[in-house]
């Protein structure tokens, strides 16, 4: 029987994604994100209807743990997704609250 090679800085890192996507608004971002390729931090504190600084606060959260990338265009920042595995794990997820 083979015996299975545990990484455990790869599962830290995948504990690290998953502690940063488990709040609801960082979930609600990732959802916008999955829509819409690209949105600014205004669009997303807009349509999220939340303060601006809020919104700010967690789109720093998800770029620091990987699941968000930035980039400037003019005096605008841009998010989206860095990968769109994590969409399918919070669909996954959905589809089991249904239940």
């Amino acid at each position: 029987m083979a015996h299975l090679l545990i990484n455990i800085n790869k599962l830290e890192a995948v504990a690290s994604k998953l502690r940063a996507i488990s709040h609801p608004m960082r979930i609600a971002i990732i959802d916008l994100l999955s829509q819409d390729s690209k949105l600014s931090v205004t669009e997303i504190y807009e349509k999220l209807k939340i303060e601006q600084a809020t919104a700010s606060h967690h789109l720093n959260i998800l770029k620091n743990k990987g699941v968000l990338e930035s980039r400037r265009e003019g005096k605008k920042i841009f998010y989206s997704l860095k990968n769109i595995t994590l969409t399918e794990i919070i669909e996954c997820i959905n589809r089991c609250n249904e239940e």
